[in-house]
């Protein structure tokens, strides 16, 4: 949960009020990802600090219920002249919307200027999975190229689960000292965004790769503590899993979309690509739109294409 009581926030008592109340509903009553909670803070902060400068002085619950859609733009416009691209836009609207009919629902403000703006249209891109033989080679080499025989067995079993159950790697961190022990569980039960827990079937390689580390990590895996340890013992961090992926795609020989996060889309990808439904994909994903899996499909058929223009005699 963000710091609602940040001294940064410019506003006077009462709206800074009503946001700290807005922030800590989304926490408790619709239980948001941290980082969605952690994106809602900042994107609105920001907000609020354009609004100081722009109404020149710091807002109220009065000033904000004036605002026009030429403010909303003119926001937006300031956040692109700083760089923000069009996802990053279309986030921030979608946090002061949210805050906007917080405000209309207890009758402080109509949020109508707000919600009437269009979102800035956002870039089609499609995940960028590695290729099955990269996987297994990023998964392999991970226990190879790490100077200390524990910690490359940790960056391995992390790995694999990515790869072969599909986690997030807040997924995977999260998981407890107690789980992967006994090898005739056929699923794990994972936590992912928004607190919903799902099943995903376990390999056999999994418990492998897992019972490696625990033989060797220097550190009591309790039940109740973290899986996953960094080298002094604390939870493993994904920023060093991620920074230990940078050199182990830089070993080699693979593009800088070869990150931990590209194990999940190959997950997807690799079992659409031999038969998987996308019902099924979507249930072990964790995705809460069937929209959101349908994305693999472009992959797919990207691949099918380049296939077709490098084999094909008259591509």
């Amino acid at each position: 949960m963000p710091d609602t009581d940040a001294p940064l926030v410019n506003a006077k008592p009462d709206l800074a009020a009503a946001r700290s109340a807005w922030l800590e509903q989304l926490s408790s009553e619709r239980r948001l990802s941290p980082k969605t909670l952690e994106a809602y803070e900042r994107d609105t902060r920001q907000f609020l600090t354009f609004l100081t400068a722009h109404l020149g002085g710091a807002p109220g619950i009065a000033d904000v219920a004036d605002l026009k859609s030429l403010d909303f733009r003119a926001f937006l416009t300031k956040r692109r002249a700083a760089g923000a691209g069009a996802r990053t836009l279309g986030r921030g609207l979608a946090g002061i919307r949210s805050f906007m009919r917080h405000l209309e629902r207890n009758g402080l403000a109509n949020a109508a200027a707000a919600t009437s703006l269009r979102a800035p249209r956002q870039p089609k891109s499609l995940p960028k999975p590695l290729t099955a033989a990269d996987a297994r080679r990023v998964v392999d080499a991970s226990e190879q190229l790490n100077g200390e025989p524990w910690i490359a067995a940790r960056n391995a079993a992390v790995l694999t689960l990515l790869y072969g159950c599909g986690l997030r790697i807040g997924e995977a961190l999260a998981l407890s000292g107690g789980a992967l022990k006994d090898r005739r569980d056929k699923a794990l039960r994972v936590t992912g965004k928004g607190n919903k827990t799902r099943l995903v079937p376990l390999l056999p390689v999994v418990f492998d790769a897992v019972d490696l580390y625990r033989r060797l990590c220097p550190y009591d895996l309790a039940a109740d503590m973290p899986l996953f340890r960094g080298a002094r013992g604390g939870p493993l961090q994904a920023a060093v899993l991620q920074r230990d992926m940078r050199a182990l795609r830089g070993a080699l020989g693979l593009p800088e979309t070869a990150t931990p996060h590209a194990l999940r889309h190959s997950f997807a990808t690799h079992l659409l690509g031999n038969g998987g439904d996308l019902r099924t994909i979507q249930e072990l994903l964790g995705h809460a739109s069937l929209s959101t899996t349908q994305v693999y499909t472009g992959v797919d058929t990207a691949r099918l294409l380049d296939v077709y223009r490098n084999a094909h005699p008259r591509a």
